[in-house]
Order: C-alpha cells, then sequence, then structure tokens
C-alpha cells in the first residue's frame, strides 16, 4: 500500500490501469492544506512512477471538488509545500478532473491543471478572488483564456461570478457533462478509453498538446523530437502493429 494510501486526506484507488485520486477533506470542502498538498504529490507521483497505470481521475469527496487553500492553515503559518509545483506542471500521464458540486478559487486551478474535465450539472466554477480583494494567482488566469475564450475568462475574472457546467461545456471548459452524483463514473468511463491505447505514445501526446502554448511551429518540430526517439523506438511501438496484424487486442507494458 502506498503511502498516499495511508493518508486520511488522500485516497488512491487502483482499477485497471487508471488511478482514483480522492481529496478527503470533505468537513473542509477539500481545501488544500499542507497534509492534502502532500497526499496528492504522492498520488500523483505513483501515477507517473507506474508503468502498469495509463491516466488518472482525480475528484473529491463529499459536496464539492475543492474549495481551494485552506485560509485557517494559511493563517496559521502552514504552506501547503509543492502545490504550486503541481499546479504548474500536473502529472506527466493524463489527469482527468471529475468534479462534483463546486471547484472555486484555487479549487478552479487545481481542475485546470488536469487535462480534461467531467462536471455533473449544476456544477459552480469560478475564481471569485476579485470579491475579496485577491486575483486568482494559481494559474487561472493563465489558463482559463485557452480554456473557454479571452472575453468568457475576463468576464469570470472581474467580475467574481461563477459559470455552470453546461456553461463550461459551451465554451470547452468541460469535456464530458454527468448527472449528479456521475461525474467520477463518466471520468472512468474516459480513462479507460484512454488506457485501452499505448501509455507511452498517450503520455507523449499529452505533453506535445500541452507544449504547443507560446511556442513556434519551429520549436515545437525540435521539442517533438526526443518524445519521437522514447515512442518509436519502444516495445510497445512494436506490439501495436503485431497486435494489429494478429487481429488481437494488444497487450501494452509501458515500456
Amino acid at each position: 500500500m502506498s503511502d498516499a494510501e495511508n493518508s486520511d486526506v488522500v485516497l488512491t484507488e487502483r482499477r485497471g490501469r487508471v488511478l482514483l485520486i480522492t481529496l478527503n477533506r470533505p468537513d473542509a470542502m477539500n481545501a488544500i492544506n499542507r497534509d492534502l498538498a502532500q497526499g496528492l504529490l504522492r498520488a500523483v507521483a505513483e501515477l507517473d512512477g507506474d508503468d502498469g497505470l495509463t491516466a488518472g481521475v482525480l475528484t473529491g469527496a463529499g459536496r464539492g471538488f475543492c474549495s481551494g487553500m485552506d485560509l485557517k492553515a494559511f493563517a496559521k503559518g502552514e504552506s501547503p509545500d509543492g502545490m504550486d509545483e503541481f499546479i504548474r506542471d500536473g502529472a506527466q500521464k493524463p489527469l482527468i478532473g471529475a468534479i462534483e458540486g463546486f471547484a472555486l478559487a484555487g479549487g478552479l486551478e487545481l481542475a485546470l491543471a488536469c487535462d480534461l474535465l467531467v462536471a455533473a450539472k449544476g456544477v459552480k466554477l469560478g475564481i471569485p478572488e476579485a470579491n475579496v480583494g485577491l486575483f486568482a494567482a494559481g494559474g487561472g488566469l493563465l489558463r482559463l483564456p485557452s480554456r473557454v475564450g479571452y472575453g468568457k475568462a475576463m468576464e469570470m475574472a472581474i467580475t467574481a461570478d461563477p459559470i455552470t457546467a453546461e456553461e463550461g461545456l459551451e465554451f470547452g471548459l468541460i469535456a464530458r457533462l454527468a448527472e449528479k452524483g456521475g461525474a467520477v463514473d463518466v471520468a472512468m468511463e474516459l480513462a479507460e478509453r484512454v488506457a485501452k491505447n499505448a501509455p507511452l505514445a498517450v503520455a507523449a501526446s499529452k505533453q506535445l498538446i500541452r507544449a504547443t502554448t507560446g511556442m513556434t511551429e519551429d520549436d515545437f518540430w525540435e521539442h517533438q523530437k526526443s518524445f519521437s526517439r522514447t515512442v518509436f523506438t519502444s516495445n510497445d511501438a512494436k506490439e501495436g502493429p503485431r497486435a494489429f496484424a494478429e487481429k488481437r487486442p494488444p497487450e501494452w507494458t509501458g515500456t
């Protein structure tokens, strides 16, 4: 059992080639304190470090996904060490956020570190920091324009008003909409579809799409070279065509 599995505040459950990660501070609306940050980092390290895992699903226990930083802990001088790096870099492998209830402030910024988002109908998504004299300093102002468009991102930032999951689907922030209580199931279905593909190819595709932001075309082609060497010379690159020719499901090893 991993350290994250031993932690009460972050739970992990392996389901085939998918790792389900659950933020488990429901009484605090899964606010991010030091323990939750460290548990999440361990869980993501488990996902990225296990060749038997292809994708992860991140969700929150209780009424909502995450309400952002634990202000009570912060006021006591406690810092959620490592969260800045995770929110900036995310996981190496695809990570799908499964949102129930709400993802607000740093909670939405945490969700934006995921590659795809599944949300239940009626979920509230927002960066309300301007309403309390702050601004979304955890990547929300960087990522929202590419997810919802400039106009909607600006509106969310300076009005502090949230949008619903339905609006998020319309603007492209949400990949799939679920019935209330069904976000994890829909996210797992999506993750399991991802996990049918070759792990190295999936991880490389994710990293390259993320890298396109701010890159010139020449920079992109140069950046892609190292991924090509790794993926196209891998055992999975040999297994895929072999399985296709033999008309059988491929047996991926992630090597």
